[in-house]
């Protein structure tokens, strides 16, 4: 395929249709970093083969997408069907995503003989042991569940939430508050007469580590949280 186009492919009750698209712009459409479809198109001419040059009839486009509209046929071709991806664009997304699995997995996940985290290269290294193909447009938490599944018999893992009261002094309240609700869900919660804010907060256990450096940070060390039993 030449790096200066590639294809994007719908297929519909057993017909292909596809349109040249310029790779770097394509995907920058599909991933919704841009909504300039004229900037992703070679051109809008759809095809059944692209390679060969084959054109479907106008009957089977209007069959297929209920309108002969060339814009909004590769609109959805391009939103909906298969994109090809250069050799660098796949290596990159695939990067990408791995990174956000590992990340899930460290977060949500602990090792149930200590109920710690296990550190983000202890499950990359894991994670190359059971060859998971990633897939690029495949959500991370979707994957992170399946790749947990195999890790386990190498990796104790658990998923698990863990549940923190928290108490911010009255100086520190309103800035720390933004904080919390960055690292989970707010159960309950309290402002003081004082002007003191008390929650308590739901949160994967492989983020209460950091919650406790993050809020210790922002309040200087005058936060109280404790996880409960």
């Amino acid at each position: 395929m030449s790096q200066r186009y590639t294809i994007a492919r719908l297929t519909h009750e057993g017909e292909r249709f596809e349109i040249l698209v310029k790779p770097d712009a394509a995907l920058a459409y599909r991933l919704g970093k841009t909504t300039s479809l004229s900037e992703a198109l070679v051109s809008d001419t759809v095809f059944t083969d692209a390679n060969k040059g084959i054109r479907p009839s106008e009957e089977k486009l209007r069959k297929a997408f209920g309108t002969t509209d060339s814009f909004q046929i590769t609109r959805r071709i391009l939103q909906k069907g298969t994109l090809q991806l250069t050799t660098e664009q796949r290596k990159q997304l695939v990067e990408d995503k791995r990174k956000q699995i590992i990340a899930f997995i460290s977060r949500h996940c602990v090792d149930p003989r200590t109920s710690l985290p296990h550190p983000p290269l202890r499950i990359e290294r894991a994670m190359e042991q059971v060859h998971y193909s990633i897939d690029p447009f495949k959500e991370a938490e979707e994957q992170a569940k399946d790749i947990i599944k195999l890790l386990l018999p190498i990796l104790p893992l658990k998923m698990e939430q863990v549940q923190v009261t928290v108490r911010i002094p009255p100086q520190y309240a309103s800035k720390a508050y933004g904080t919390v609700k960055r690292f989970g869900a707010i159960k309950r919660e309290e402002w003081r007469s004082d002007g003191s804010w008390y929650g308590v907060v739901e949160m994967p256990a492989g983020l209460y580590g950091p919650f406790l450096e993050k809020i210790g940070e922002v309040t200087r060390g005058s936060a109280e949280a404790k996880l409960v039993k």
